[in-house]
Order: C-alpha cells, then structure tokens, then sequence
C-alpha cells in the first residue's frame, strides 16, 4: 500500500515523535475509519546500495518479516505496512506506558518478588521469541516497555526489532551492533551470535534492576567494552546489601563469558529465583528489596543523558536546516557501529 494518508492521521494527542534515531522517526497516528490509535515508524530506505544513509531493504525486509511472525502478549505487533518512495512505514501497536524502569522508579519501595513479577513477563517474551529461533540483540532499559502504565498490573512490551535476527545454525552469524552496555562479550569480540547474547542482556538489566549500578559502564565506550570483554563487574556491598543470595545467583549464571555455559531461557525460568522451590525460596523473595534510592539516581541519571542526547540532535537539525535542506545527523556515541539499527536522519511527515 503507498498512500498511508488515505487511511491513517497523525494523532492530535501529541504533534512530537514518540522515538526518533538515526534513520527513523515513531509517530503516534489514529486510523480513519475506527478511530484506534497505532505507532507509526517511518524508516529512511537507502537509495543505493553504495549509501550510507537510510536502511537497505535487505534489514528492512528482516524486521518485517520477523515482525509479522511474532504474536505474543508480552511484544509489539505489527498491524500493517505501507511504502512509499522514500520509507517504509510500519504501522505498529501502540505501546503508550512508557519505560518499566521509569515506572518502577517512581514507586517508594519494591521487593524482589515484584520485580520478578516484571521480569518473568520480559523472560516470557524472550522465551516466546527463542523458541522461533529469533534473538532479539538489542534488549535494553528503553525496548522494554509498559502498555498501559494506569493498570493495577501492568504488562510488558518488548518492543523494537531494528536488530533482530532469525539463528541459524548451521551458518555463523558475525556482528557488531547495540549498546555498549549491554552486548555480550561475543558481540565485542566479533564472535558467532546466537540466542545466548539476549540471556548476557538480561542479566545486565537484572543486575541494574536491583542495584541501580551498571556492571560495565565505564567512562567512555572503550573501556565499557574492555569490561564486557572481561567480564569485569561485582556484587559492591554499597549497591547490593539488601538482594538475595538467590538473585546474585540468577545474575551471575547470565553474565558468563562462554555462551555455552550462560542459562538458556529456559533455564532462567526454572531458576529458583524466579519460580522459588519452596516457601524459605519464596520468602527471600519477599523480604530482599530493590536498592530504589540508588535505582531512582539511576532512572534520572538516564533521563538526564536522553534529554542532552535529544537537545543536541534538535541543535544539530537547526543548523542543518539553515545550511541544507537535507538534514544527516551524526551516529550517537552510544551505539556501536551499525547500519541496521534505524535511527532518525530525515524527519519528514509522509502523512
């Protein structure tokens, strides 16, 4: 389909884009007919295959068609796809609850046993997404998020499939992309992938979940990846005086260097911190509680570094809108070196 005017609207909820990177912007759109609300993600298709800017049809094709094959309470779903001459636009679930960390950061207190309630819905889309043989490869604070936030029980969305591959097993797959913080020491190494970097992932978000810490974040992207590589992290009192020896243990079976030896997904959901064995099990649960006043700071500090992030990129389009009519915007420092991943470059309303 080319013409998306013809059957969606921008919302008049809000004019700003709920995301925007390098080569794509996510719009909140309403359809015509129905009246329902949907995300729209314009991504920038790269003019020829000796160009740098935009997305070549080859991701876009993969995160379509993983996209289409996915349906799971606990990850977006992709209602439809139109194209025109300069994007792809997918017209996506509206996932409006903000980030689960944001949310959590605003409670007083938080035990373990509810942030495993959490976390066993975010083990529970990944499971969902490795029994397809799909790898998420970009698992992160910001692409888990909340449908609804206003719920008594809230319920998680993975969202964002920019990285995505489909394993398979009998070809290597090599790659360098995602965040520093939270790719596995393979990624950093340029070693196969595979299902087991969404686990690494899991255990670096566990890991800030309870302590407010990030176990690699280093001063700058370098020595964050030298960390992961070695996998240089410790349980610091300062952070993790008041988490169970059983959390401790789900973490440090992730953050293994071979991932051979990491727990699967299935695994991770038998371990006993997640589906305690007996009462003493469920009751450390309950009386271990989320370092909030360190994961608040954290929360913030995050903010804080997307609201400079978001300043600067409007700063950088101003002045190229004065001096061009097309604007490119430089790769953050935030990400390692990859033309998958779909970030703004153009903003442009193709409604």
């Amino acid at each position: 389909a080319l013409n998306i005017g013809r059957h969606y609207t921008p919302s008049a909820v809000s004019p700003l884009p709920l995301s925007s990177g390098q080569f794509a912007v996510v719009r909140r759109c309403r359809h015509r007919s129905t009246g329902v609300e949907y995300a729209a993600k314009f991504i920038k298709k790269r003019r020829s295959k000796s160009s740098r800017r935009g997305v070549s049809r080859e991701d876009i094709e993969r995160e379509v068609s993983i996209l289409k094959e996915i349906q799971h309470p606990n990850i977006i779903t992709l209602h439809e796809v139109f194209e025109n001459k300069a994007e792809v636009i997918l017209i996506l679930e509206l996932v409006a609850g903000g980030e689960l960390f944001d949310f959590l950061a605003e409670k007083e207190s938080l035990s373990e046993e509810e942030a495993t309630q959490f976390l066993k819905q975010i083990l529970d889309g990944v499971f969902y997404l490795h029994s397809k043989q799909i790898a998420h490869f970009d698992l992160k604070p910001e692409n888990i998020m909340l449908l609804n936030r206003s719920v008594p029980h809230p319920r998680i969305k993975i969202i964002d499939f920019g990285l995505a591959h489909k394993i398979d097993f009998s070809n290597d797959f090599k790659n360098i992309f995602g965040t520093p913080e939270f790719v596995a020491p393979e990624v950093v190494n340029y070693e196969p992938l595979g299902l087991e970097a969404d686990m690494w992932s899991v255990g670096v978000i566990t890991y800030i979940l309870l302590s407010g810490a990030s176990p690699f974040l280093g001063d700058n992207k370098q020595e964050t990846l030298a960390n992961v590589s070695a996998v240089d992290y410790t349980f610091d009192e300062e952070f993790f005086s008041n988490t169970s020896i059983l959390a401790k243990d789900f973490i440090a079976r992730l953050l293994i260097k071979d991932p051979k030896k990491r727990m699967t997904i299935q695994d991770s959901l038998q371990h006993p911190w997640i589906k305690p064995k007996d009462t003493q099990q469920a009751l450390s649960r309950k009386e271990s509680a989320v370092n909030m006043e360190k994961f608040k700071k954290f929360a913030a500090r995050r903010k804080w570094k997307q609201s400079v992030r978001l300043i600067s990129l409007c700063n950088r389009l101003s002045r190229s809108f004065l001096s061009r009519s097309n604007i490119s915007v430089a790769r953050s420092d935030d990400t390692l070196v990859s033309y998958q991943s779909p970030v703004l470059l153009r903003m442009q309303n193709s409604f």
